[in-house]
């Protein structure tokens, strides 16, 4: 028989129930009172049941324009346990990324490498000479250390004249790398152009070198290896194959009981394979040695039961244990799990565990296996091993294997021929952090790429028309009014406030306008993303009233970055328009001065006498005669709008 939990005595009906290993277990009355009072009295908690929100979509290095990239100073943030590992130890991510490097490299760019490392990760890499001598001989490319943070020496534009690539110091030597301080990023990102994050295993921690320098960047991507992790971890939470069970590891059940609720709604079966198990098996009233009880837990392993119990979760612990004694340091035996005696204490699961481990997952379509097969004493891997060797025939048998830790890794590594049957994430910190409902700081910080490929057919009835986008259509007001005037010409917003999309998308629906279209999105991120999908021309973009906050002055504008005013500059068609207004004048000639900084000498200011010129140079009137609410609010309180417009050269096509 064994110890498949059936709550509350209810005969549930659950998807292995072919198994014979189904069986009920009375609870004990502490167990059934919570229950009484917590399941049968209210509803499922919210953090079971529906789909998490999906990972965003980020900017990666594989789409960023190539050409970009030339002489760009380019700092990347590289995974030093990837790359700086002993010779003969391989992993199957450091090809992607040592071709980040390269992949920059070879486009031009002038790469800055920077990272943390110690005698842990490679015992004869210390110094930083000794580091680059080392990534030299993997990137074959002359490797240079330069100090330009701490001592401020030599800039990062001059020591390219030393060599390749520069290497910076170590960053473990700095306190200002874990305190996320501001004019530390500041000082690791001057005369950087562009950020690149390769140094996914650290993306749930807010870092100087992944965070806050992203501040200071005009663009930040994703390197290859850092976009092929999230999409391993995008493959790993996926709950759309079923039947889908996790094996549960490790310990510290208090700390990861959002992320275990976010399993118990996300999958058809729990089996606990750590010092969780003792937790659980507490929960439900059975016998468990005191020291093996974590303290402060119960609640919230009695929540986790409660959830499998509405859902009919299954859930299965261990049957037996491998127990040793300290009296007898040389002797190993079996315990059952309820009756281990005392003065012995487990370090591995038993052979029962096993047998009644495999009938359960042999049904799975989906297995993910999250932290090791570990106890407080054991360094025993034996049964790590076990379950490695069941889930690499799972895999030869079309079932979805995902591998996440360290310990769980390691142990595929050694008793599989190939690792790339499975899905493998080394860190599984980043992992349980995502699993809580938590944002990944490494992840957020990074720009955002749109994530969907647009029909332009299904948008307009004729996509070859020439387009104009307005950035922060905000209402619509302009767009709409533009688009029923403007038949020969295709209108798209981009506004990052999706009520108001939706809102006037329904308008564009109502009014029966085919030449109209919003999307909700940053387009400071997203702008080149979407336009350079359009079949059509671009011939107008506008920015009208953008909110400046007056209490953040270096951040009042930052809709204008400069990634996004590249874009512009590059996918406007020759003669084409930039027209841009604020009832605010500072806000105009900020508008204005970007746009002549960072418009690769493309825009210039129209003069033309069919403009109305004030004495300061600013359009007299809205040359298009359709206004933007907040534009009619200005002028009915009597204020003035500060208006211009630039032209694409021609000469630069």
């Amino acid at each position: 028989m064994g110890h498949l939990v059936n709550l509350l005595q209810l005969q549930t009906t659950l998807f292995f129930s072919n198994s014979p290993t189904c069986s009920s277990i009375a609870l004990k009355p502490h167990t059934f009172e919570y229950l009484k009072a917590n399941v049968l009295t209210s509803k499922c908690k919210a953090f079971g049941g529906g789909e998490m929100d999906a990972l965003p979509h980020l900017q990666a290095l594989r789409k960023f324009p190539r050409k970009e990239l030339v002489a760009k100073v380019v700092l990347v943030r590289f995974d030093s346990t990837l790359l700086l590992r002993e010779q003969g130890e391989e992993h199957r991510f450091q090809p992607n990324a040592l071709f980040t490097i390269k992949y920059l490299h070879q486009s031009g760019a002038k790469v800055v490498l920077v990272s943390d490392w110690s005698v842990k990760t490679n015992p004869r890499l210390f110094v930083a000479q000794s580091v680059a001598e080392f990534l030299s001989s993997l990137l074959e490319y002359k490797v240079v250390p330069v100090q330009c943070i701490s001592q401020n020496v030599v800039s990062k534009r001059e020591g390219f004249e030393k060599g390749d690539i520069l290497l910076l110091e170590n960053l473990s030597e700095f306190r200002g790398e874990v305190a996320n301080c501001s004019k530390f990023s500041q000082a690791l990102s001057s005369g950087v152009d562009i950020f690149v994050n390769d140094y996914f295993s650290r993306s749930h921690k807010i870092l100087a070198s992944t965070c806050g320098v992203a501040r200071f960047c005009y663009a930040n991507l994703a390197g290859f290896h850092f976009e092929e992790s999230l999409s391993q971890l995008r493959r790993a939470t996926e709950s759309n194959t079923k039947p889908h069970v996790a094996i549960i590891g490790g310990g510290n059940l208090f700390d990861k009981a959002a992320a275990l609720h976010s399993l118990t709604s996300r999958c058809d079966g729990l089996v606990f394979v750590g010092m969780m198990s003792f937790q659980i098996m507490h929960a439900l009233g059975l016998p468990v040695p005191l020291n093996l009880v974590e303290h402060g837990v119960l609640k919230e392993a009695l929540d986790i039961v409660q959830v499998a119990h509405i859902r009919n979760v299954q859930i299965l612990y261990p049957k037996d244990f491998w127990c040793k004694n300290d009296h007898l340091p040389k002797q190993l035996e079996i315990f059952p799990a309820h009756r281990i005696l005392d003065g012995w204490v487990p370090v591995d699961i038993g052979p029962a565990s096993f047998v009644e481990m495999k009938s359960m997952l042999s049904r799975c379509k989906k297995v993910t296996w999250i932290g090791p097969v570990k106890f407080r004493t054991s360094n025993c891997t034996k049964g790590a091993s076990e379950l490695a060797q069941m889930l690499n025939q799972l895999s030869q048998s079309n079932c979805n294997i995902t591998v996440v830790g360290n310990k769980a890794c390691e142990a595929m590594v050694k008793e599989s021929n190939s690792t790339f049957n499975f899905t493998m994430i080394k860190d599984a910190s980043v992992v349980w952090e995502f699993l809580k409902g938590r944002k990944l700081p490494g992840v957020m910080a990074l720009d955002r790429a749109y994530p969907f490929d647009i029909d332009w057919s299904d948008a307009y009835s004729d996509p070859a028309q020439p387009l104009v986008v307005d950035i922060g259509s905000g209402n619509g007001m302009f767009l709409l009014g533009m688009a029923k005037t403007r038949k020969d010409l295709n209108f798209l917003g981009l506004e990052i406030n999706k009520k108001l999309v939706k809102c006037c998308l329904d308008s564009v629906h109502w009014r029966g306008i085919r030449n109209g279209y919003f999307i909700a999105t940053n387009a400071t991120s997203t702008f080149r993303s979407i336009i350079s999908s359009y079949p059509g021309k671009l011939v107008l973009v506008s920015i009208q009233c953008p909110n400046p906050d007056f209490n953040e002055p270096d951040h009042r504008w930052s809709m204008l970055q400069r990634s996004l005013i590249e874009a512009v500059a590059d996918l406007l068609t020759a003669n084409g328009k930039v027209f841009l207004q604020s009832d605010i004048e500072a806000v105009s000639l900020r508008m204005k001065e970007q746009f002549q900084r960072y418009g690769k000498g493309k825009l210039t200011v129209v003069h033309e006498q069919s403009f109305a010129i004030t004495n300061s140079g600013w359009l007299k009137d809205n040359p298009f005669g359709v206004r933007s609410d907040w534009e009619q609010h200005v002028l009915a309180r009597g204020d003035p709008m500060y208006r211009l417009m630039l032209c694409k050269s021609t000469t630069t096509e």
